[in-house]
């Protein structure tokens, strides 16, 4: 005897046929799910993956060379000049004791102009043209007007070469007749003492006096005193050529042409001498 359907319909009724019917729909569905589920990772897995785009690499900046400065000049750029009248004393130190007065008379004249090369409240340091070499002074401020230069002028007496400078540049370079080893031109640094009146036309447009005293000659022919001077080639323009050459008793000789252009350097302006 068959058992009663809770559902009230009985295994062969239609309601049980399509509720059948129903749940293999159901079933075959979530099959077809499932295989399609694992046939999208099938294919997830074999597809070829993106690649990563690779790292740009890391550029390094170029290096900037560097550039050395350019080496100091052998000549004051800038100069102030004192310029005193008369016998001017000079002293030790500021407020020290006197040391001396600055000559006058005969070829050193009555003006002097002297370059500063150093400063206290009411006085200058300045170079003096006496000997020695190199003597230096302290000149009260009261006593002195000023002015400035940048022209200044270098003797290589190796290189047998007189460069001037303006602003600390060389504007001109020129072959030189310089000392010879028994008569030297002196090393240091000087300056313009004076421009002279040309004694004739072998000694060039004029003559430029230095504060350079020879170091073998004590008195030239019988002045006494050896004064270096710069002046035209005395008759030795062949000798000088264009390389130079150690021709002198310590005086700087050179080409008429090349001396005139040492003109607008003033009295005061700075002359340094190397070898």
């Amino acid at each position: 005897m068959a058992e009663p359907q809770i559902d009230g319909t009985s295994p062969g009724s239609a309601g049980h046929r399509r509720r059948g019917r129903t749940g293999a729909l159901v079933v075959g569905g979530v099959a077809i799910v499932v295989v399609l589920a694992i046939v999208a990772f099938n294919l997830l897995e074999t597809s070829p993956q993106p690649v990563p785009a690779a790292e740009p690499p890391v550029t390094q900046p170029a290096p900037v060379p560097t550039i050395p400065p350019p080496p100091p000049s052998p000549v004051a750029a800038h100069t102030t000049i004192a310029h005193v009248s008369g016998p001017v004393p000079y002293y030790d130190a500021p407020d020290g004791a006197q040391a001396g007065t600055v000559p006058i008379g005969s070829w050193w004249g009555t003006d002097k102009y002297l370059p500063v090369i150093a400063q206290a409240s009411g006085w200058f340091e300045v170079r003096l043209p006496q000997r020695p070499n190199g003597l230096t002074g302290w000149i009260k401020a009261a006593d002195a007007q000023l002015s400035t230069t940048d022209f200044g002028i270098l003797i290589d007496v190796t290189a047998h070469r007189v460069r001037l400078y303006q602003a600390g540049a060389v504007v001109a370079d020129f072959p030189a007749g310089v000392g010879t080893p028994n008569d030297p031109t002196p090393l240091g640094q000087f300056y313009v003492m004076v421009f002279e009146k040309s004694p004739g036309p072998s000694w060039g447009p004029f003559v430029i006096g230095t504060n350079a005293h020879s170091e073998a000659i004590q008195s030239w022919e019988g002045s006494g005193d050896a004064f270096t001077a710069l002046h035209g080639p005395v008759g030795a323009d062949k000798a000088i050529g264009t390389d130079g050459a150690a021709i002198s008793h310590g005086c700087v000789r050179m080409h008429n042409d090349d001396l005139a252009q040492l003109a607008p350097v003033p009295p005061g302006a700075p002359i340094t001498i190397v070898a």
